[in-house]
C-alpha cells in the first residue's frame, strides 16, 4: 500500500482479492462473536475496539497475514497455536494455512474475557 488507509474498508480494498476475502472472513467472525465491536484504524491496522479498548488487528503483507489477538490470549492458547509463527502479540499465516475459525473465537474470547475484567 503506497497510502496509509483511514478506513478499514479503504485498506481491505488496497489488497490483493484473496487476502481481503481471508481478512474480511475474520473481521465477520470476530463481529459476530463481539457485536459491539467498533472499527477504526490503528498503528496502520484495521483494529476491532471492545469497550474503547483494541480487542483484535489484522494485517496482510507480502508473504503471510497477522492477527493480533492481544499477548494474553497467544499465551493462553499456545498450544494451539504451535502449527503457526508467533510473536508476543501476532499470529502469522498464509492463504494455504489459515486460522481455523474456532482458534479465531477462542483467541477472541480470552481477550474479553481480560478486558472485561479489566486486564491492563
Amino acid at each position: 500500500m503506497g497510502e496509509k488507509a483511514r478506513s478499514v474498508e479503504e485498506y481491505l480494498d488496497a489488497l490483493d482479492p484473496a487476502y481481503r476475502t481471508e481478512l474480511e472472513r475474520i473481521r465477520a467472525l470476530v463481529t459476530k462473536l463481539v457485536p459491539d465491536t467498533e472499527e477504526t484504524m490503528s498503528y496502520g491496522m484495521p483494529t476491532l475496539k471492545y469497550k474503547n479498548r483494541a480487542l483484535v488487528y489484522f494485517t496482510a503483507s507480502k508473504k503471510h497475514m497477522s492477527f493480533y489477538p492481544s499477548s494474553w490470549a497467544i499465551e493462553e492458547l499456545k498450544d494451539q497455536l504451535k502449527p503457526y509463527k508467533t510473536t508476543a502479540h501476532a499470529v502469522q499465516f498464509t492463504l494455504g494455512k489459515t486460522l481455523p475459525s474456532r482458534l479465531i473465537e477462542d483467541l477472541v474470547r480470552v481477550h474479553v474475557r481480560e478486558i472485561d475484567a479489566n486486564r491492563q
